[in-house]
């Protein structure tokens, strides 16, 4: 109980230290996850580029580990990007905001989507899903990288609309659950009350499918007879 106490205590002070972009680059699904990992001795404390130079040092204190160069395969340090949408070129698809982990895009299917500039992590994550390549990451910081381009209270606001995305998400997904189950129980009563209307129903679906599909072949052999007789 105690081994484990301390594991989770660890976990919490290596989640705050990091910048909370959740842009998945350390191979987590979130920052938490890459803390958690961190504190079982799972991973390794030089996989966030966001943090920088600055943020591995950070994690190898709160570790008691010597200090490791950040490793490129998870990316590399850079000055904190916003990302900008072409307004010409999107189509009002939503994956982006889908994709968003901070709810910082905005839109509706089909119109323009645009980026609150003030939630952007800079994560990236929106890029690849876009079908016609219309955001653009644009650094703002330059020339300041990790944790000197982004500070703590931005990593806590982006920690809050992290785990706001995740309640709004979880709620939408119950409701979605109601919405079927209550379809699914009026159908069944239907059902009850009269088994044979659903067969009935399907049998007329059926008819005007064959109905239409006869009709169309009738038209057609007109047509063809008319070329002919011309």
């Amino acid at each position: 109980m105690t081994s484990s106490l301390r594991r989770s205590d660890l976990s919490q002070r290596l989640d705050e230290a990091l910048p909370q972009t959740q842009c998945t680059k350390c191979g987590f699904p979130d920052c938490s996850a890459y803390a958690q990992a961190m504190s079982e001795g799972q991973a390794l404390h030089n996989r966030c580029p966001p943090g920088g130079s600055i943020g591995v040092q950070r994690l190898a204190d709160i570790l008691k580990q010597p200090f490791l160069p950040l490793d490129i395969a998870h990316g590399v340090e850079r000055a904190r990007p916003v990302a900008v949408i072409n307004a010409q070129e999107c189509i009002g698809c939503t994956l982006c905001i889908q994709a968003c982990p901070v709810d910082a895009i905005v839109g509706a299917a089909k119109q323009l989507h645009v980026v609150v500039a003030d939630r952007c992590t800079g994560c990236d994550l929106c890029v690849p899903p876009c079908p016609v390549d219309c955001i653009d990451m644009i650094p703002i910081t330059n020339p300041q990288t990790g944790w000197e381009a982004w500070s703590p209270a931005q990593a806590i606001r982006a920690k809050s609309h992290y785990e706001a995305r995740k309640v709004r998400l979880e709620r939408e997904k119950k409701d979605a659950v109601k919405r079927q189950s209550a379809k699914a129980a009026k159908k069944l009563q239907a059902i009850a009350q009269d088994p044979l209307a659903e067969v009935t129903a399907e049998m007329a679906r059926k008819k005007a499918i064959i109905e239409a599909a006869i009709a169309r072949a009738k038209q057609r052999l007109v047509e063809f007879e008319t070329k002919s007789t011309d």
